[in-house]
């Protein structure tokens, strides 16, 4: 998933198959794939979810380091679908791995099926912001560029003291699946509590 587009809106294995037959003794079902045999399974410890288990089609592979909360607005979800037009799905799954006021940190791993799951490596977004992105912040206004577009947001009402150096990013990382495309949206801030836009990075 080298390949990537990105649009700006602005707005004031550690894994060996084994049989499905493994047991499921302080597991439990997290979510599931409708009409497909795919389901995820996690231990819930002290208000999170660990040592998650892919049941994929009848065979099982275990992720001992992933978290997620068990909040259930913020539970792991499942896709599986065509993202990359190549004829074959793909399963991807997020992860919550922090949620608050102003904050969503999600992470995402792709797989595809050739005799048995295979990673696929999704870039980092804030590394594709990093790379594609110019910003600039000053009492007056803040500044995103991306090509030859340029976002302007006046910042003249706000506090100085309360502007960060530069518009930041990080705080909303939120992954999804639409349309067959896998899609992350990345927020600006500019103070502790004021976000200037989104950053929307469609994977390719």
């Amino acid at each position: 998933m080298k390949r990537y587009i990105i649009l700006l809106l602005v707005f004031i294995l550690f894994c060996v198959p084994k049989s499905v037959s493994a047991t499921n003794e302080g597991y439990e079902m997290v979510t599931k794939v409708p009409k497909e045999d795919i389901v995820l399974y996690a231990k819930k410890m002290n208000g999170l979810y660990r040592d998650f288990k892919i049941d994929f089609k009848g065979e099982t592979y275990f992720r001992p380091f992933w978290i997620n909360d068990t909040n259930p607005t913020y539970a792991p979800k499942l896709f599986y679908e065509d993202i990359n037009e190549d004829g074959k799905k793909e399963l991807i799954i997020t992860l919550t791995k922090g949620y608050g006021s102003g904050l969503l940190d999600e992470e995402v791993y792709v797989y595809r099926y050739t005799n048995g799951l295979i990673d696929v490596i999704v870039d980092n977004p804030l590394a594709i912001i990093y790379k594609n992105v110019k910003t600039k912040l000053t009492t007056e206004k803040a500044e995103i560029n991306l090509g030859d577009k340029v976002s302007i947001i006046d910042t003249k009402s706000i506090e100085p003291s309360h502007l960060f150096e530069d518009i930041g990013f990080g705080s909303i990382i939120d992954y999804e699946v639409i349309n067959k495309n896998l899609m992350v949206r990345v927020s600006g801030q500019i103070t502790p509590a004021m976000f200037v836009g989104d950053i929307i990075i469609t994977y390719e």
